[in-house]
C-alpha cells in the first residue's frame, strides 16, 4: 500500500458499465514526512474518503480485493483513511492537526 493525499475528484459520465457506482479520486503520493512526491494516481474509492485526506491505496490485483471493486477493472483503490502515523516515535501526521 502507498500513502497519498486526496487532491481532487474525477467524474466520468460515460464509462464501462461495470464501473457504474464507483467514486474516483485523484491522489498524489506522499513520503513519510507528508511531503507530496511524484505524479498523480486516479483510484476508485472503497472507503468514502474526501479531498484533503491522507489515505492508503493499493494497485494491481490488490485493487480488486475490496467489496466495492470485486470483479471490476480497477488498477488502484483507496483502502483506508489515515488517522495518524509516526516514525521513530515522532508523530509525522495527525488527522485534523493544523500544520
Amino acid at each position: 500500500m502507498v500513502l497519498a493525499k486526496v487532491v481532487g475528484t474525477l467524474v466520468s459520465t460515460q464509462k464501462e458499465p461495470s464501473l457504474d457506482g464507483l467514486k474516483f479520486l485523484i491522489l498524489q503520493p506522499v513520503d513519510l514526512d507528508g511531503h507530496i512526491g511524484g505524479g498523480t494516481v486516479v483510484a476508485a474509492d472503497a472507503v468514502n474518503a474526501g479531498v484533503g485526506e491522507m489515505v492508503l491505496y493499493a494497485t494491481g490485483s490488490s485493487a480488486r480485493q475490496t467489496i466495492k471493486t470485486d470483479k471490476r477493472p480497477c488498477d488502484a483503490v483507496v483502502m483506508a483513511i489515515v488517522d495518524n502515523w509516526e516514525v521513530g516515535g515522532d508523530v509525522k501526521y495527525k488527522k485534523g492537526r493544523d500544520d
